[in-house]
């Protein structure tokens, strides 16, 4: 494990030699720290990490290994906290428990029965399968189970609700990460149309050898450069069952910005409607109109929307479904006007192929995006980029 441990300090960039492994190790053999995870993790930070800017990378590999700090400094084992005690109410259902478990009914009857659950309870529940609260099988709540259900705080377990009442932050994507981007490069350059354009800042060798040969003296003639002049709206999904797949996007998203001189990009969440933002820090402070989108940027534009795609069905067809504010118009309605006016369309999944099946609303955006989704690997993405390259 001890190797296993000074690999994933490599990989994140650290440099890592033989005195510092040598001085971990004696210290250890001398006695100098508890044996506890967390003095290990102190003893081992402070040998390896040089510079403060490290201390993220330290973590990153450190938890790959052992699973981050299992027993914080200062903290009295005896005195367990409340939240660690309400999670023992979580109830971990066989697939065949699930199927038992019932929805409520429509849209219309579980906000409905939201709000007079919400007038009739007058403390906190865990583990029942009624009243709102943590594990069990209510619908309204977190940390337990429902088809269909309003998630109110916590985390997503099973990515089935459709609501959820708590202000979420988002962080933008890193465009500088450079790692495992090369491929995705190669991919994305089956996209292009080179068009010279601009300033004559390069040397055109042909014609200014045929001139001067004509002339009898050097002439020399400027050109524009040859760039990719394709066009590219990038809308990424942030956020909720999105958070696994940050790390594929990011390379994606640096590729891109990369290859496309003419790349404008936005963010959403889980599905696009009359909203969407450029910096997810202000997502609610300054958002962009769709509408405005469409009017502003021509059909010669390709549209490329990365997401997982799974997400409550009501998300999609339903007028309001949006799990975080009331839509006017479903998701349907927008994501078809999104491909009537930009038919060079197509949707990158960064989930697993074979998990597409899973979600009924995986399948709902493939047909509506006439089975343009493509992975988020490197011959998938080899595949939209011919798809976007044939359609006009």
């Amino acid at each position: 494990m001890f190797h296993s441990f000074v690999e994933a300090l490599r990989r994140t960039g650290m440099s890592v030699g033989i005195r510092e492994q040598l001085v971990l190790i004696e210290a250890i053999d001398r006695g100098v720290i508890e044996p506890t995870i967390d003095a290990f993790y102190h003893l081992a930070r402070a040998t390896f990490v040089k510079d403060e800017a490290m201390v993220d990378r330290f973590d990153r590999a450190f938890g790959e290994v052992f699973g981050g700090i299992t027993s914080p400094s200062g903290v009295d084992p005896v005195a367990i906290p409340a939240d660690w005690l309400r999670a023992v109410a979580e109830q971990y259902l066989s697939h065949e428990q699930m199927a038992k478990i019932a929805a409520i009914g429509d849209w219309d009857q579980l906000m409905e029965t939201l709000r007079q659950r919400l007038a009739e309870q007058d403390e906190a529940h865990h583990g029942g399968s009624k009243w709102i609260g943590t594990g069990g099988t209510s619908p309204f709540g977190h940390g337990g189970y429902n088809p269909e259900g309003i998630r109110i705080g916590g985390e997503s377990r099973h990515r089935r609700a459709v609501k959820v009442w708590e202000r979420r932050e988002f962080r933008n994507l890193d465009n500088d990460r450079e790692l495992g981007t090369r491929n995705l490069k190669v991919a994305l350059r089956r996209l292009r149309r080179f068009e010279r354009e601009g300033n004559a800042d390069e040397l055109d060798l042909d014609t200014t050898i045929a001139d001067t040969a004509r002339r009898g003296w050097l002439d020399v003639a400027m050109r524009p450069a040859r760039r990719n002049a394709v066009k590219l709206l990038l809308f990424l999904d942030v956020g909720g069952s999105m958070d696994p797949f940050i790390e594929q996007v990011e390379e994606l998203f640096s590729a891109a910005t990369a290859e496309f001189r003419h790349l404008e990009f936005f963010y959403f969440h889980n599905c696009i409607y009359e909203g969407v933002w450029r910096d997810n820090r202000r997502r609610f402070a300054e958002r962009q109109s769709t509408s405005e989108l469409l009017r502003t940027y021509g059909p010669d534009y390709r549209l490329v929307v990365v997401g997982d795609a799974a997400m409550s069905p009501y998300e999609i067809v339903h007028p309001g479904g949006s799990v975080e504010h009331h839509n006017d118009e479903a998701g349907a309605v927008w994501l078809q006007r999104l491909t009537a006016h930009w038919r060079s369309a197509a949707w990158i999944n960064p989930a697993p192929e074979a998990h597409w099946g899973w979600t009924q609303s995986t399948q709902l955006i493939r047909d509506l995006f006439a089975g343009r989704m493509y992975p988020l690997t490197i011959d998938g993405l080899e595949a939209a980029m011919r798809e976007l390259s044939r359609r006009r």
